[in-house]
């Protein structure tokens, strides 16, 4: 959700330590099994799953959507066909 740049780790050893300690053992089991040709996008999916700290109004919307106020959201499926498939 962060708005600015994200600094992600460049080591294996620094991905595996950004995760949650809970996923650890599972991040290691895949990376260590990999194929060589897969290891780049399965190490990106995994960086992906980091977690990363939210300024402060990022954080008040993560809190209030968390809590069930959807106001001011948009659902996809109320958007036209095109405008829910294009990019700015």
């Amino acid at each position: 959700m962060t708005g600015g740049p994200v600094t992600v780790p460049s080591t294996i050893r620094g991905v595996r330590e950004a995760l949650p300690e809970s996923e650890r053992a599972e991040f290691t089991a895949e990376i260590e099994n990999v194929s060589a040709d897969e290891l780049q996008m399965t190490l990106m999916r995994w960086v992906m799953r980091i977690p990363t700290p939210h300024d402060e109004a990022e954080e008040a919307l993560a809190e209030r959507l968390a809590a069930g106020d959807l106001t001011g959201v948009t659902f996809a499926d109320e958007l036209g066909d095109d405008e829910y498939r294009s990019a700015p």
